[in-house]
């Protein structure tokens, strides 16, 4: 019975992946990933907005035109009249529209506009039975000037703000494009672990089950003790039930990949790759320079002092002494005739000079200034610790490099042992000198020393990404990968 239930448990393992299965590389998960990633959609409809924005405010600087229309407006009061102390009643009909051209001056922060308004209209007016009207054309056109002055340029900072959150969005992108790496790797990796635990679950297996059908011949031909026997039934129910466990986190870690490269969760997957372990030569000194000179984060970091910088212009100038000039020059005229609206123009132009001036806010502004330096030393003392925490993370890295690839060789040998010491007590256990508790031992043994190997590649594959994400430079092919990001950015 136990021989049969094997069997078919064998059996039903080995035709699990028989169905409509997607068969994941690496290079596939990826590209799946940078399409379907719902933090890489996320990051990406971000930078979007952020695109957007930027191209608004530039268009907001380039010449605005724009068109105003009263097609018709009538009115009928009585009014009393201050000047003779007498009541009037005014009736009048009118249509008038506006045209402007607005043209920001990014250079000084000022504007210039030329604005025409045409209009005709019908007025009358009764005084004591008297009437008194008016049918004309009227056309007004000037051209206008406003500039502030002894302020800073708000349109100018405006723009390069706008223009530093688009470079940040463009940075977050490219680190979310590597952290998505780095998590899709992993995972990645996992499912390629469960995927060997159950194989080597398997082997388990089928070596229980020869053990098993070792010890029953001979319990059968009373050459052994029927206790052997119970054990060996023991170890066979040991390695079915380990098999199964291994079929449920192999499940649970291709969910998790799933998720991550957004996928059906009802799709079966399957991943394929082969670890090749080949020691790659990491100089420290290159990593740590290159990640100063390349890393987005103290580029974020540069950008962030900037906004504190234009954020301490804005403080101080609250409550400022400032000035704003206005300027126009123009022609209107009027008649009843349209062709005759200028034959007797007239000028009116226009110059006012305004100022304000501050006299007492409590030390409000001061307060404000005073806060603000603080931010930016928090700003500089975060800058200073980002920098070692870098530099830490590569060392660490580096070290964890070197120490994986004296794991690997140990893991190496380790399983060339376990596997001649289970074949060599795998003899011995046929003649009888050994009893199943004991195989069952050195089959563990051997089973641990295959995972550990693996684990121990995965882990040197898992810290040289590390490093290059860390370094933004490829040691295995001696590359920068940052024209990479930017040409990933440009798009």
């Amino acid at each position: 019975m136990k021989n049969i239930s094997a069997f078919f448990l064998c059996a039903m393992i080995s035709v699990l992946p028989a169905g409509a299965q997607t068969v994941l590389t690496m290079d596939k998960a990826l590209d799946i990933a940078s399409s379907n990633s719902p933090d890489i959609r996320r990051s990406k409809m971000n930078l979007e907005r952020y695109n957007y924005n930027l191209v608004a405010q530039r268009a907001s600087l380039k010449s605005q035109f724009s068109l105003n229309l009263n097609p018709v407006t009538y009115s009928n009061s009585r009014n009393f009249d201050n000047r003779l102390s007498q009541w009037y009643t005014n009736e009048s009909l009118s249509s008038s529209g506006t045209f402007r051209i607005v043209q920001p001056i990014v250079l000084t922060d000022g504007s210039i506009s030329l604005t025409n308004k045409f209009g005709w209209q019908d007025n009358n007016s009764n005084i004591n039975g008297t009437t008194n009207s008016n049918k004309a054309f009227q056309n007004d056109l000037y051209l206008s000037l406003s500039q502030p002055i002894f302020t800073y340029n708000k349109t100018k900072m405006e723009l390069k703000k706008i223009e530093l959150d688009y470079e940040n969005a463009l940075l977050s992108y490219a680190l979310q494009r590597l952290s998505m790496e780095r998590s899709l790797t992993s995972q990645f990796y996992s499912v390629y672990m469960s995927q060997n635990n159950l194989q080597i679950s398997k082997e388990e297996l089928a070596n229980a089950q020869q053990s098993y059908d070792i010890i029953k011949n001979k319990v059968d031909a009373d050459l052994a003790a029927r206790d052997e026997l119970f054990q060996a039934e023991l170890n066979l129910a040991s390695s079915q039930s380990s098999v199964e466990d291994a079929l449920v986190s192999l499940e649970n870690a291709k969910d998790q990949l799933k998720q991550t490269l957004g996928m059906d969760l009802s799709e079966d997957i399957s991943v394929l790759t082969e670890i090749h372990v080949d020691e790659v030569k990491v100089d420290l000194e290159k990593a740590i320079e290159s990640a100063m000179n390349s890393r987005l984060e103290l580029r974020q970091r540069e950008i962030t002092t900037e906004n504190l910088e234009f954020t301490m212009i804005t403080t101080k100038a609250l409550n400022e002494f400032k000035g704003d000039i206005s300027l126009s020059i123009g022609i209107t005229g009027d008649n009843e005739a349209f062709g005759d609206i200028y034959k007797t123009p007239t000028r009116n132009p226009r110059i006012a000079v305004s100022f304000t001036v501050p006299i007492f806010d409590w030390g409000e502004k001061k307060a404000r200034v005073k806060a603000q330096e603080t931010a930016q030393l928090i700003n500089k003392l975060e800058s200073v610790e980002e920098k070692k925490t870098i530099e830490m993370d590569i060392r660490k890295t580096y070290r964890n490099l070197e120490n994986d690839v004296r794991q690997i060789s140990i893991a190496k040998q380790n399983v060339s042992n376990a596997q001649l010491t289970y074949d060599l007590n795998l003899e011995r256990y046929r003649n009888g000198d050994l009893t199943g508790m004991e195989i069952s031992q050195f089959q563990t043994q051997l089973s641990n020393k295959k995972i550990s190997l693996v684990q121990a590649m995965i882990n040197y594959k898992i810290e040289l990404l590390n490093i290059k994400i860390q370094t933004l430079y490829d040691f295995e092919a001696n590359r920068s990968i940052l024209p990479e990001i930017n040409t990933l950015t440009d798009k």
